[in-house]
């Protein structure tokens, strides 16, 4: 199995969904006029780091992976936002934010870490 589906033994895939799980429960307690707009868009944005991990662990070249890499990069960047966008407005706590940019950060430097050994093997 784990050849296979060898994104399921990553750090970074773990990572994304616990990143995944905690944006769930932050958007469950979202007042409804808020749930659907930034909710859904959080949601999106997170489960996109999520699904390009394991969509780019599939491909069969490092420039195919390299590629989902990017994308999930940029839905780092755009989870980042909304939770920033969330703060500003008193939808989380500072402590919420800042334990989201933690692993925000972490899941950025390893995907860094991938495009780096990437870029070693071409």
């Amino acid at each position: 199995m784990t050849a296979t589906f060898r994104f399921l033994e990553w750090e970074v895939y773990r990572d994304a969904k616990n990143l995944l799980a905690r944006i769930l429960q932050i958007v469950r307690r979202l007042p409804p006029e808020y749930r659907f707009e930034i909710g859904s868009q959080i949601i999106r944005s997170a489960l996109s780091i999520v699904l390009n991990i394991a969509e780019g662990s599939g491909k069969h070249s490092d420039r195919e992976l390299n590629r989902f890499i990017e994308i999930a990069l940029g839905s780092v960047n755009e989870t980042l936002a909304a939770t920033d966008i969330l703060l500003d407005n008193q939808l989380i706590t500072k402590e919420e934010f800042k334990a989201l940019y933690e692993n925000l950060e972490s899941i950025a430097k390893q995907l860094g870490g991938f495009k780096k050994k990437l870029a070693v093997s071409r």
